[in-house]
């Protein structure tokens, strides 16, 4: 996966959806680096980036299952996924998602799309602090599914405070008890940057240094 995961990163690059500089995430912390996957705002862009998702998906889940997408973000990467597994790999997945506020008329709920059920695979694009996901986890439980999986775009490798040194992705797996499937990490850029561009290279290998996870001893 190393190499499509490069491959991923270049296509960011070059969309300018991953940035190097000075960024002040979230949390506060300075990053020498940052991913707005909200830049893949074409029907180009989202067509090649469905295909990154469907290979990864491809080659990481066997057997039946269906997608889910959280709102907001969740609803076109789902949407574009599963038409790029039936292009690449003559799959036909079902595709679900979520509504912010239930509605209240005509078919009511905050669900739409197929029924929630065997394996769902949640899709979205990052995980941070990982509320999200929870949230996604809960409705397909309440409905009766089962969450085989998370599938994203970017996992950081970064610790999240107060998690006990672990990541956010880490986190997801050790509270819900399932595998984050991710198109690219870390590692993944410093691979990537390793040869062509020592400066951008310090200063991320810096960052990680000081926020990522550390390797299990």
């Amino acid at each position: 996966m190393s190499d499509q995961g490069q491959a991923f990163l270049e296509f960011c690059i070059e969309q300018n959806v991953l940035r190097f500089g000075e960024f002040t995430l979230k949390s506060g912390r300075i990053s020498p680096y940052f991913f707005n996957a909200g830049l893949f705002h074409s029907g180009a862009s989202l067509n090649r980036l469905a295909e990154f998702y469907a290979r990864t998906l491809d080659a990481s889940m066997d057997g039946e299952f269906m997608l889910f997408g959280p709102a907001y973000k969740g609803i076109p990467l789902v949407t574009a996924v599963a038409m790029a597994m039936d292009r690449l790999f003559g799959r036909d997945i079902a595709i679900a998602f979520n509504r912010k506020e239930a509605k209240d008329h005509g078919e009511g709920g905050n669900l739409v799309g197929a029924p929630l059920a065997g394996n769902v695979v949640i899709v979205d694009d990052v995980i941070t602090a990982g509320t999200s996901i929870g949230e996604s986890v809960d409705i397909i439980r309440a409905a009766g599914a089962r969450p085989a999986a998370v599938l994203i775009a970017l996992d950081r490798e970064e610790i999240v405070e107060g998690a006990g040194g672990r990541s956010a992705v880490q986190v997801v797996t050790a509270n819900h008890g399932i595998p984050v499937h991710a198109i690219a990490r870390l590692t993944t850029l410093v691979e990537l940057l390793a040869g062509r561009d020592p400066d951008t290279l310090a200063q991320v290998q810096a960052y990680r240094e000081r926020y990522g996870v550390k390797p299990a001893a």
